[in-house]
């Protein structure tokens, strides 16, 4: 398990979008670290959501760390978009990119963090040429697309593998999973090596509500 201090990365993609302000002032009392932004274009995932207009609205609503994930097709058009909107963290796929070194450059030029992330179906070698140069490693535990999908137990392995493979190159960039977490696989990530955590359903959608949600997350602890 990583030895870092646990992130908890609330997605606004189970908000209620009319009280989005009202909910991540919640998610921000309740001790949330960061504030998740999945963007999808409707090409690169089936579905479609938000863009730099929603970024900038967090950044108005908030003072954490605006984690945002772009599934889009040919990031690098949109990078100086988000940025300008307010982001910290910008996270793309190597799917995506065809040159991930200058891609992740760009992005750590434009005054973000630069992350690089992964499908399910992508083999975990092909984020060898970006470690170097990446503040964050995604891993994804569901396909990307939809929120409330059941978490992939088959990517627990690859958590592992990529946990060793910043290890082995020295990195110090945070390793993310984002895919159906729950308190009760949780565990099973952070053992593999994860330290940064995003959760949607389970933190928006909590009978209890959204501290309810993020309590029982980062309640759960190794033996």
């Amino acid at each position: 398990m990583s030895e870092k201090n646990l992130i908890i990365s609330p997605s606004i993609l189970s908000a209620d979008f009319t009280r989005l302000g009202e909910q991540i002032a919640e998610c921000e009392a309740a001790g949330a670290d960061w504030i998740h932004v999945d963007v999808m274009d409707g090409h690169f995932v089936p579905n479609l959501t938000m863009g730099p207009f929603i970024v900038k609205a967090c950044r108005q609503a908030t003072s954490l760390p605006l984690d945002v994930h772009l599934m889009i097709e040919n990031p690098e058009t949109l990078l100086e978009a988000f940025s300008k909107a307010g982001a910290t963290n910008l996270t793309v796929h190597v799917e995506t990119c065809p040159d991930i070194p200058r891609t992740l450059k760009t992005i750590r030029d434009l005054g973000c963090h630069p992350g690089l992330t992964l499908s399910p179906d992508t083999p975990a070698e092909s984020l060898s040429a970006g470690i170097p140069f990446a503040d964050l490693v995604l891993v994804m535990t569901v396909h990307p697309g939809y929120s409330g999908q059941s978490f992939m137990e088959s990517m627990v392995p690859k958590v592992a593998q990529v946990r060793k493979m910043l290890d082995e190159a020295q990195s110090t960039a945070r390793l993310e999973v984002d895919g159906g977490i729950t308190p009760g696989n949780i565990i099973q990530v952070r053992e593999a090596g994860a330290d940064t955590i995003v959760a949607a359903y389970a933190v928006f959608k909590h009978p209890d509500g959204i501290a309810a949600g993020i309590h029982s997350l980062r309640k759960v602890r190794p033996d």
